[in-house]
């Protein structure tokens, strides 16, 4: 794991922060977070960060952008 952007946000209870499809800090509410679930996102930072393929993007314990390698390949099958 290596972070990408340093951010900071702050993360708030009964919402689940992501990286968008721009590069920028998205922020949805959970659908057991807690009172009404709106539908939607809203952007919470724009940080614009350039994706690359074979990464996973996504909003760390404090509030960074970070990025790991995908695992791909999977198990393979028994006979």
């Amino acid at each position: 794991m290596e972070t990408v952007a340093k951010v900071g946000v702050k993360k708030q209870k009964g919402y689940l922060y992501f990286v968008d499809k721009q590069g920028d800090v998205s922020a949805a509410t959970m659908a057991r977070g807690g009172g009404k679930a709106k539908k939607g996102s809203k952007k919470v930072a724009k940080v614009g960060v350039k994706k690359e393929k074979g990464y996973l993007y996504f909003v760390d314990k404090k509030g960074n952008v970070s990025r790991a390698k995908m695992a791909r390949g999977g198990r393979k099958k028994r006979r």
